[in-house]
């Protein structure tokens, strides 16, 4: 199938460039390897000809927080000869996990064990293990998904021992910060516990925390931020592709 590619501002590719820079930037900040840190571009609410776009300057990974917007996209770019990877960003809903386990690479937004055994169950046998994310609650917001920090070890060790998943790390999302040094306190608390799970998940039989080495956090705001403190993936929207789309 040949998409062809959308009228867009023509600082997409620069726009990109920009955001490799940010993070080249801070990760030699941080003293760390630039290469550390992938990009998930969010995509959520622009058309499949902008990924196709997004995928001709060099980008892989995608993130959307809708399963059926996603898995339209992915219809309309399947044989398009892109290599795309697509993660799932946003809260999962217990009637979409099938679509979840058949159609994505991630899923980074796994809070509860209900939602783990069923994408165990749904995932097909001749795919790799689904990759996966915990999410922690890190602020305790309502209107937040995760899980409490508290319940974190006893959600990893549940979904650890289900077949067909690969725990990764972990994601969190912290309230929103105004300046540089108050988002490194709540990423600080965020590595906190990944670094915590990490020892934990290798102390499980069989190794399983040898693979547990995804830390998703920042955003287009507070990716320096984030990356000072550990961030091996960040997810970043706006600063890509512009404002959000009001159409799905």
């Amino acid at each position: 199938m040949m998409l062809s590619l959308p009228t867009l501002p023509s600082n997409l590719q620069a726009n990109l460039a920009a955001i490799h820079e940010r993070i080249t930037k801070a990760a030699r900040a941080a003293r760390r390897d630039p290469s550390s840190v992938r990009l998930v571009a969010v995509s959520k609410t622009f058309p499949a000809s902008t990924i196709a776009a997004a995928a001709h300057s060099g980008q892989r990974a995608f993130g959307e927080n809708h399963v059926q917007e996603a898995v339209s996209k992915m219809d309309q770019l399947a044989g398009s000869g892109l290599d795309l990877e697509w993660h799932f960003i946003g809260p999962i809903q217990s009637n979409k996990t099938r679509w979840l386990a058949e159609r994505f690479d991630w899923v980074q937004s796994v809070d509860r064990v209900k939602i783990a055994e069923r994408m165990s169950a749904q995932r097909p046998v001749d795919r790799s293990p689904l990759n996966v994310l915990l999410q922690v609650n890190i602020s305790g917001e309502a209107s937040k998904g995760g899980v409490a920090a508290k319940q974190l070890l006893e959600l990893a060790d549940a979904v650890i021992a289900l077949p067909r998943l690969r725990v990764r790390g972990l994601m969190a999302v912290p309230g929103p910060e105004t300046t540089f040094e108050r988002q490194r306190a709540a990423f600080d608390n965020i590595k906190r516990l990944f670094d915590e799970l990490q020892a934990h998940c290798a102390g499980s039989r069989g190794g399983p925390g040898s693979h547990f080495d995804v830390l998703s956090i920042g955003m287009s705001s507070d990716l320096e931020a984030a990356i000072a403190e550990g961030s091996t993936m960040v997810r970043i929207g706006s600063a890509i592709f512009g404002a959000r789309q009001t159409h799905r």
